[in-house]
């Protein structure tokens, strides 16, 4: 059985430097790359101020917008609340998602961090997969500690025998810094697994930094690639990480 699996920060639903409203388009291209599980960061849950400013600001959130012509199923964390609404991480699943949370992972009081967890029903009687979208911080203190915190997650809620996906944006841009879910979960990064480096994803006009990534166990990489070009171009500061694996358990 193969899976695609595709990560992307919405930043909101605006392009690169907030210059248009770009939701429609990243609907479309989503649905167009045939991801079977799309993990997304900054997805607004509501926002009174945008939905009077701007023509065609959806009705419903971000994220039930997404799943509107493709049917998937959804679930969503928000992270950080203001006056006009919220935002948050994201996951939209082709599968049934038997179970969903959202848990905390702040370092500071400032940013406002945490990880979205959905248990999702795999077909062929299969194991369920056990996903996890994450934002993590700027600062690196802040990321270590959150890496930390993932680790100690999927530990006490993830069974060793079962797959699982961490996607997301990390804001990791050190090219050969391995992190825990490398070090202590042995997962592999898609980029590195496949390519031997961790693939470029921001700013998405010129991809530099590897902030993007997705993380597997019980997989085998078949495909991993960077979509910065054609309709992905401009529909976000940050390129969209699509990765293909293969069913592998156990894993080797």
């Amino acid at each position: 059985m193969k899976l695609s699996f595709l990560t992307i920060n919405a930043h909101k639903g605006f392009s690169a430097l907030n210059k248009r409203f770009a939701l429609p388009e990243l609907r479309d291209c989503v649905r167009d790359s045939g991801a079977d599980i799309v993990f997304m960061q900054e997805v607004v849950g509501q926002n009174l101020r945008h939905a009077e400013r701007y023509f065609g600001w959806p009705a419903k959130p971000q994220h039930e917008f997404m799943t509107e012509v493709s049917g998937f199923n959804h679930a969503y964390g928000k992270n950080v609340v203001y006056t006009a609404g919220h935002h948050g991480n994201a996951i939209l699943s082709r599968f049934p998602i038997l179970h969903s949370e959202r848990v905390d992972i702040s370092t500071n009081r400032v940013e406002k961090r945490g990880l979205l967890y959905a248990k999702i029903q795999l077909p062929e009687g299969k194991p369920p997969l056990h996903c996890v979208c994450v934002h993590l911080g700027l600062l690196c203190v802040s990321r270590a500690k959150q890496f930390r915190k993932i680790c100690e997650f999927i530990q006490q809620v993830v069974p060793d025998h079962e797959p699982a996906i961490v996607a997301g944006d990390f804001n990791e841009w050190r090219k050969r810094k391995r992190d825990d879910l490398e070090t202590k979960l042995l997962m592999q990064d898609a980029g590195l697994s496949l390519h031997g480096r961790k693939l470029r994803t921001f700013p998405a006009a010129l991809p530099v930094f590897p902030l993007d990534r997705v993380y597997l166990r019980g997989f085998k990489v078949l495909k991993a690639q960077v979509l910065s070009k054609g309709p992905w171009k401009d529909i976000s500061d940050h390129a969209a990480f699509l990765a293909e694996a293969e069913y592998s358990w156990p894993p080797r």
